[in-house]
Parts: structure tokens; sequence; C-alpha cells
């Protein structure tokens, strides 16, 4: 598969494009893109299921998420496809929102962004199938394995989503992470008995 013709390296530049737009250029972008469940249906805001996912809060955030869609994003699409690669990055993204929309859908003021529920789908997806893959992350000096890493991730996000700061849907992540956890079971089943034969 050529490099030009990559969904994930399309989806990697449009999202930190659009982004850093947003934040530094014109933040009326950022305002236009936010789901926000009250309004979903109100206002007819239907396009906000998937714009909110190109948009992100702070640069921090953006490089977490883009971090993370690097280091798991590429090698994903690789192993299973540029068509499964972008049904599975949807899905994380609509399926996270569902739960979002459910949860808040009665408060007015609730607004979120972030492509967090499409790329924990993209990373749980990706540890399944590779379980001995291990990243570096600055400052911790050694490797990663990619399944602690998943770990750390999903407690990270369950702490943030019980201290919520700013318009980050943390709650996105555990909607994303059943999905690729999910989609991996329907598309490749045998990949579990792989996963744990190799976790320990």
């Amino acid at each position: 598969m050529s490099l030009s013709l990559s969904a994930a390296l399309v989806i990697f530049v449009i999202t930190i494009a659009t982004s850093l737009l947003g934040l530094f250029a014109n933040p009326k972008l950022i305002d236009r893109c936010l789901f926000r469940p009250y309004w979903f249906l109100r206002r007819r805001q239907y396009d906000t299921f998937v714009l909110s996912g190109f948009v992100h809060a702070d640069l921090m955030h953006l490089i977490f998420n883009m971090l993370t869609f690097y280091f798991f994003g590429f090698l994903l699409e690789r192993a299973i496809g540029s068509t499964h690669f972008l049904l599975l990055y949807a899905a994380g993204l609509v399926i996270s929102h569902l739960g979002t929309y459910f949860k808040h859908k009665k408060n007015p003021e609730y607004a979120t962004l972030g492509a967090s529920g499409a790329i924990s789908a993209i990373l749980f997806a990706a540890i399944v199938l590779f379980p001995d893959q291990k990243l570096f992350i600055i400052p911790i000096p050694v490797p990663i394995p990619a399944p602690l890493f998943a770990i750390g991730y999903l407690a990270y996000t369950w702490y943030a989503a019980r201290n919520p700061r700013g318009r980050i849907n943390h709650d996105a992540h555990l909607g994303g992470a059943i999905t690729g956890l999910v989609y991996v079971a329907l598309l490749a089943p045998s990949a579990y008995g792989y996963f744990f034969a190799n976790l320990f």
C-alpha cells in the first residue's frame, strides 16, 4: 500500500491541520465543530458527530492523541487494510459519541470535542493484534509494553472522566476501547489466542 494512499495518513494530517487552525487561527472553527448532545437533535447539528473528532481542546490534548495514533494507527492499517481501518475509526468515533449523547442529552451547557473515542478504538484493536509492541514516551527511559500502556491509558481516562476539565470527552475512551476489542473479535477472532499467549 502506497503511503500516499494511506487512510491513516490522511486522518493524521487533516486532524492536526484542523486542530491547529482552530487553536491558533480561527477559534470559531472549534466552536462550530463541538458536539453538543442537548442541541444535537434540537438544532440538527448532525455533522458535529464527526466534525468534533477533528478538533482538540488544546495543544497537549492534540499531541497526546496524535502520538497514540502515530504509534498504533499506521501499524494497524497495514495489518487490516484501509477499508477496515476507516470502518473501525468511524465506528469508534460514532459509538463513543452515542454514550456521550445519552449521558449528557439533558444538559444544554455540555459540549465536547476530540478524537479520543476513535483513537481508543485503534489503540485497543492494535494491541490485540500486536501484544508484543513496545513504545517509547519521553521522558520515560524504558520501552513500555503496549498492553501496559493500554491499562495506563484507561486508568488515566477513568480518573480524568471523574475530574473533568475543559471540553475533553474522557468518557469516549471506554466506548472506543470496547469498539476496538469487538471489531477485532469479529474481524480476526483468532488474534485473541495469540494475544493471551503473548501477554505475559
